[in-house]
Order: structure tokens, then sequence, then C-alpha cells
């Protein structure tokens, strides 16, 4: 329904408090020049839907794998299974990192965050809202547990021809 508090919050993650918070996160870009702005990162992180999750196992081996993603308060939320690896992973090694990736040669883009991490079995409503909304109005009843992870870095870069880049932006 048009202006639900729904789409206002998923509208939110195009907003300016939003693309400040993102444009201050970005610690580095190589070249320097192709990093995203604010806007073109909250834009861009509003458009993508799925992460790759990176996490280490309790043994210290590497573990990926495609995750649904919001942002609220100035973090990444996950939703997550009871029985997913990443839950044992992240408790054990409490830091996770995010790839959210587009595109091809001359036209990718590329958003890398990474920070600690926790599991919470319950997420303020807002969150679980937004994160219904980007998951297509599809319930959230499996998802047991929840994973928060707080930026300590976030890298973008956008090739010149991406959609979400001009020259000299």
């Amino acid at each position: 329904m048009p202006g639900s508090h729904r789409e206002e919050l998923v509208a939110s993650a195009g907003d300016q408090a939003l693309a400040a918070w993102l444009a201050g996160a970005v610690r580095k870009a190589y070249p320097p020049e192709r990093r995203m702005t604010g806007p073109q990162l909250a834009g861009y992180l509003a458009r993508r839907t799925y992460a790759l999750a990176s996490s280490t196992r309790p043994d210290g081996r590497p573990h990926a794998a495609p995750t649904l993603f919001s942002i609220y308060a100035e973090a990444f939320w996950l939703p997550t299974l009871g029985s997913a690896a990443r839950l044992g992973n992240v408790r054990a090694h409490p830091w996770l990192a995010l790839s959210i990736i587009e595109g091809e040669h001359d036209t990718h883009a590329a958003v890398l965050t990474e920070g600690p991490a926790e599991v919470l079995a319950t997420v303020p409503a807002d969150v679980r809202s937004i994160t219904e909304l980007r998951n297509r109005g599809g319930s959230l009843d499996w998802a047991t547990d929840w994973l928060r992870m707080t930026p300590q870095r976030l890298f973008s870069f956008a090739e010149l021809a991406w959609q979400g880049v001009s020259p000299g932006s």
C-alpha cells in the first residue's frame, strides 16, 4: 500500500542519513576516483538483495555462502536458519565479511565490507519489515537467528561504464 510504514522504511535506504553514513564508512578504493559516493552506495545496496557472506569455521577453514541482507542502524542484518554453519562460525570467530558484486568487465561494481558480528535471536521489528520487503514480501518465519555485522571497513569500486557512475562524479 502506497505511503505505508514499510515502504517508508525501504525508501529510507536511499535517504540522506544512510548516504552520509555510507560515505563516511568508505575507507578506500583503488584507484580512489572509482570509489562510489554515499548516494551511489545507498542506491546500489538498496538494489542488491544478496551478498556473499564469508566467515571462519571454528577449525580456521574459510566458509562462504550467499545470504539475504538488509541495512539498518548502521549495520548489515542477515536472517539465518538455526542450522546454518555461519552461526557456529560467528560464535567461534565473531567477524564477518560481505561481498556484494554486479556486472562484468567495464560495467562491474563491488562493495566489500567487514566487521565484528554477533548472533541474535530477535531483531527490531523494523529490521524484520525491511528484510521481508527485500525478500519480495516473503515470510521470514524460517529465520530463527540473525547476524548483525557492524562494518569496520568498507571498500567500494565502480567502473566508469557502470550505471551508477559518470566521469568526474
